[in-house]
C-alpha cells in the first residue's frame, strides 16, 4: 500500500469509514475517527496543508475534496444533526468481507469495538441539533449496530461497548421524542451540500425541472415495455402484479448467480466496460448486512486483490408470512436482473475493476458517490439500448421477455428519480415527508411503508438524488463525445474514458474527453 503524501493524509483522516470500505486503506482498520466539535476543528485545521499535485486532475480533485470538508463539517457542522456519520464510525462490519486473515481481521474488528466509548462520547459530545425527524428515521440502523458486536469479545469490552451504544440509543430516542419538528436544510444548504463535493454550483429549480422531465420519460418508457406485455391496463398496476412473481426465499441466491452469468457475459461481449477481470461471488449478506436489499462489496484500490462479493439479502425466516413476501417483491423476475446490472456489469463491479487501474493516489482514494451511483444506474439504460433484454431472453426462456427486463429498469427508475425530487422538496420546505411518500406512491410501484421509508430518507440523507443526477450528467457527456468524436465515438471508448478517472466529482468528468 502506497503511503498517501501529508495534504491527502489531512483528508482521509476525516473519512475514515469511507477509507477502510471504498479505498481499502486498512492502516485505518480497528481506530474510529474523532468527530467531536474538538475533534473535527483540529482536524480541519490541517486541511490543505501540503504541496500542490503535478497532475492538474488531480490538484483540482484534491481541492474539491478539501472545500466540501470545509463546507460540510466546518461551516454545516453536519456532525451535529447528522447521526449517520457518526454511525458510520461504529459499523463493524467492514471486517466481514476477506480482505486479508481472519485472525488479523478479529484483531482489528476487537480494537475497533475497544474504541466504541470514545466514539460515542464524541457522537454526544456532537449531537446538539438532531432533528425528530432525523433521530426516528435512523434509530432503527442505530439499534442495529449492536447486532454486529461479537458474541465472543472480552467480557469487559463487550459490556462497555454495549454501554456506550446504549447512551447512543438513548440519545437519539430523546431527540426523536424532543427535537426539532423539522429537518429542513434550507434551499442554500442543500445547494452547497449537493454541489460542493461535485465542484458544481448546483442550480436547484433546474435539477428539478429535470427531475420531473426525466420522470415524465420514464412513464413513457414504461407504458410501452409495459403496453407490451399486458396491453390496455395502467402501467404501475400491471408493474405491482409483476413484481409479485418472485423466487423463494431459497431461490432468490440461484437467481442472482444466474442474472450475473448472464450480466458479465453480456458486459464482456458487448465491450461495455474496459476490464473483466477478478472474481467475484454472489452469496447470502452477512448479519451485519442485513438492512440491504442487495448490495456489492468491491477490494478497495489500496489492498491486495481478492474477491467481491455481491450480497443478497433473503427475508427473515421469522417475519411474517406477508412480511417475507414484501421483501421478495425486490427480487422478482422484473427487478433481479435490472438489480444485477446495477450491482455486477456493467455497474458497480466493472466500475471496481476500472478503480484498481485508476491515475493517481486521489483518484485511487476519494470517490464520487455521485458518480458511483450515476454510473451504476447509467449502466442499467445502457443495457436498455444494447439489448440485453432480448439476449437474456433468448438465455432464460420462460415467460421472461425483453419487455420484462426494460420494465424492471424504469420502475428503479422511477424510485431514483422521485428520490432527487423528494429530496429538493423537502429540504426546501416545498414539500413535507407526507407529501414525499405521496409522490412516491404516485410515480412508482412503492405502496404505504415502503413509499414512506424512501421519503423518510430523504431527512438523513438529503443527496440521495444522486443516483439520477449522476446519470443524466453521464448521459450529457455522452453526447457531448458523440459530437466531437464523430465516426470516432463507441460506447467502449467512451466508458474506457470515463471510468479510467477512477470515480471523479461530476464537475470533473469532461477531462475523460479532453485526455481521450
Amino acid at each position: 500500500m502506497d503511503e498517501l503524501p501529508e495534504r491527502l493524509r489531512a483528508i482521509a483522516d476525516l473519512r475514515v469509514p469511507e477509507m477502510r470500505v471504498g479505498a481499502g486503506r486498512h492502516e485505518y482498520d480497528g481506530i474510529t475517527g474523532d468527530l467531536s466539535p474538538d475533534g473535527v476543528r483540529d482536524r480541519l485545521s490541517r486541511v490543505g496543508a501540503g504541496d500542490a499535485l503535478d497532475d492538474p486532475h488531480e490538484e483540482a480533485h484534491a481541492r474539491i475534496q478539501e472545500e466540501t470538508l470545509r463546507y460540510t463539517l466546518g461551516e454545516l457542522e453536519e456532525h451535529r444533526f447528522n447521526p449517520l456519520l457518526h454511525l458510520d464510525e461504529l459499523d463493524l462490519s467492514c471486517y466481514d468481507r476477506d480482505y486479508a486473515p481472519q485472525s488479523r481481521r478479529d484483531a482489528a474488528r476487537l480494537r475497533h469495538l475497544e474504541a466504541w466509548p470514545a466514539a460515542v462520547d464524541a457522537a454526544l459530545a456532537a449531537l446538539d441539533r438532531v432533528s425528530a425527524p432525523i433521530a426516528e428515521a435512523l434509530l432503527p440502523a442505530a439499534r442495529g449496530l449492536a447486532a454486529g458486536v461479537p458474541a465472543d469479545a472480552p467480557e469487559d469490552v463487550r459490556t462497555a461497548a454495549l454501554r456506550a451504544h446504549a447512551l447512543l440509543v438513548g440519545h437519539l430516542e430523546k431527540a426523536a421524542r424532543d427535537g426539532d419538528p423539522s429537518a429542513r436544510l434550507g434551499a442554500g444548504a442543500l445547494r452547497r451540500l449537493m454541489g460542493a463535493p461535485e465542484g458544481i454550483d448546483v442550480d436547484l429549480g433546474r435539477l428539478a425541472e429535470r427531475a420531473d422531465a426525466e420522470r415524465d420519460r420514464l412513464m413513457d418508457r414504461l407504458a410501452e415495455a409495459t403496453g407490451r406485455i399486458e396491453p390496455g391496463r395502467p402501467p404501475l398496476e400491471v408493474a405491482r402484479d409483476l413484481v409479485r412473481d418472485h423466487p423463494g426465499p431459497q431461490g432468490v441466491l440461484e437467481a442472482a448467480r444466474t442474472w450475473t452469468r448472464l450480466a458479465t457475459a453480456f458486459t464482456a461481449e458487448r465491450g461495455l466496460a474496459p476490464f473483466h477481470d477478478g472474481e467475484l461471488e454472489v452469496s447470502e449478506s452477512p448479519e451485519s448486512q442485513r438492512w440491504a436489499t442487495a448490495m456489492l462489496a468491491w477490494p478497495g484500490p489500496a489492498e491486495p486483490d481478492s474477491t467481491t462479493n455481491y450480497f443478497i439479502t433473503p427475508p427473515d425466516p421469522e417475519w411474517t408470512e406477508a412480511e417475507q413476501e414484501e421483501w421478495l417483491e425486490m427480487f422478482s423476475a422484473t427487478t433481479l436482473p435490472a438489480i444485477t446490472v446495477h450491482e455486477v456489469a456493467p455497474g458497480h463491479y466493472s466500475h471496481g475493476r476500472a478503480l484498481r487501474r485508476a491515475r493517481g493516489p486521489v483518484a485511487r482514494t476519494f470517490f464520487s458517490t455521485a458518480f458511483i451511483e450515476g454510473w451504476a444506474h447509467y449502466a442499467e439504460e445502457v443495457c436498455v439500448e444494447e439489448g440485453f433484454g432480448a439476449y437474456a431472453e433468448a438465455a432464460v426462456g420462460g415467460t421472461f421477455t425483453a419487455a420484462h427486463f426494460e420494465t424492471g429498469v424504469w420502475l428503479e427508475a422511477l424510485i431514483r428519480v422521485t428520490r432527487l425530487a423528494a429530496a429538493i422538496g423537502v429540504h426546501t420546505g416545498e414539500m413535507t415527508v407526507a407529501d414525499a411518500a405521496a409522490r412516491f406512491s404516485a410515480d412508482t410501484a412503492l405502496t404505504g411503508t415502503a413509499a414512506l421509508a424512501e421519503a423518510q430518507r430523504a431527512t438523513f440523507d438529503p443527496t440521495y438524488g444522486r443516483y439520477t443526477w449522476g446519470k443524466l450528467e453521464i448521459q450529457a457527456l455522452r453526447e457531448r463525445a458523440r459530437r466531437e468524436w464523430g465516426a470516432d465515438f463507441t460506447p467502449t471508448r467512451f466508458h474506457a474514458a470515463l471510468l479510467s478517472l477512477g470515480a471523479p466529482p461530476l464537475g470533473l468528468i469532461g477531462a475523460a474527453l479532453d485526455r481521450a
